[in-house]
């Protein structure tokens, strides 16, 4: 097993991560391939993987959930990546709008919702990218418009994970007019009222598993009650916890990586070539070498990144870091792996073909590659 040595762990982290490992694997993972090929919604896993606490872990305990550390749980999300990346996507994004929640939340809003999101009851989603606005943020169009003692909120949303299956929805809109500083707020929304339009699932190249939708909010009415912090600071709010989410993004980068690192030796050890297991060969050894090597120095820095996190100490750059290098490494590593299988990395007989697939996203989501590097050079010229 390549993961993290218990060493280097206290004994709840170990215990989080046996866990994780025991339950993605009974659960998750057998069901992965077929997910891949129809794209089914996990309804049965997800019950599962609730009723052991994976669906609320960073939801405090008082409120249903398991209360877990960021090490902990990037230990967790790092396993269940390696049973299925999608899946692994869905859980971050469900256990973050939870997150968020906790950390703005007032306590009529967490009594409301807390309980039923760390049950899975209902499943969180975070509406924040627009069409012509990913990465550019301040970009977002959708408004919303008080009337009384409620908002009107009107746009459209794209690349949204679990917006087609959501129950419960955190939405960045404007309620300022352009060009004011302080223009943005964050809402809870809820996706069953009739102003909340699924308008498509994406047809992916990969992460079958995690839905991405565009959402379509035509007049969606939420109660004043409803907004998270005061009017105008939902964007830095929501700019305050991706950091989080880099980090977390970096776990579930890993945990493919190392699911595509295990594959390869598996397959190393049983495929012969010139007489005896390829495994033998020392370009294979090599590879597979520098494979386990890139998997282990993410790791430690991710791991050092969250420990910051739960110092509540500055992890700007370290989170960018964090995703930058997790991300990239993944991807080479997958690609490595399907080049020891040779051609039946190719075919979906084996799995490394759907770890490539489902890796690629992760330099993507959460900061692009060249968002991360923006971020670093930002942090270390300007800091």
């Amino acid at each position: 097993m390549t993961s993290v040595s218990n060493a280097l762990l206290s004994e709840q982290e170990v215990m989080v991560r046996e866990s994780a490992r025991r339950v993605a694997g009974e659960v998750v993972a057998n069901s992965a391939a077929e997910r891949d090929r129809t794209g089914a919604w996990p309804h049965d896993e997800i019950r599962a993987v609730a009723e052991l606490g994976f669906m609320g872990m960073l939801a405090p305990q008082t409120y249903g959930g398991s209360g877990l550390s960021f090490v902990e749980y990037c230990l967790a999300i790092e396993e269940f990546a390696a049973a299925d990346g999608g899946f692994a996507t869905m859980m971050h994004v469900h256990n973050a709008s939870a997150h968020v929640l906790r950390t703005y939340g007032t306590e009529e809003q967490m009594r409301a919702h807390l309980p039923e999101l760390a049950r899975a009851q209902r499943i969180g989603a975070f509406l924040l990218s627009e069409p012509h606005a990913g990465s550019d943020t301040a970009a977002i169009r959708t408004t919303a418009k008080r009337e009384g003692d409620t908002y009107l909120l009107n746009g459209t949303k794209q690349w949204v994970s679990n917006g087609s299956e959501a129950g419960f929805a955190l939405v960045v809109a404007a309620t300022g007019a352009p060009g004011v500083r302080d223009r943005f707020s964050l809402f809870i929304a809820d996706p069953r009222d009739a102003g909340y339009q699924c308008l498509r699932i994406e047809n992916k190249l990969g992460q079958h598993t995690a839905h991405t939708a565009q959402i379509h909010l035509d007049n969606l009415r939420v109660p004043a009650t409803n907004m998270l912090g005061e009017e105008g600071r939902g964007y830095g709010k929501a700019l305050a916890l991706l950091s989080d989410g880099r980090i977390a993004i970096a776990a579930l980068s890993i945990g493919i990586a190392r699911a595509a690192l295990e594959a390869a030796i598996r397959y190393a050890k049983e495929r012969d070539a010139y007489g005896k297991p390829i495994a033998e060969l020392q370009a294979i050894r090599f590879d597979l070498a520098d494979m386990a090597t890139q998997i282990d120095v993410a790791r430690q820095f991710t791991l050092y990144a969250a420990r910051l996190t739960d110092a509540r100490l500055p992890a700007i750059k370290e989170a960018a870091m964090a995703k930058l290098f997790a991300s990239e490494m993944a991807e080479k590593v997958c690609s490595a792996a399907l080049q020891v299988h040779g051609g039946y990395g190719y075919v979906n007989d084996f799995p490394v073909e759907r770890y490539y697939r489902d890796v690629r996203v992760t330099k993507i989501y959460e900061g692009t590659s060249h968002i991360q590097r923006l971020i670093i050079a930002r942090q270390i010229l300007d800091g």
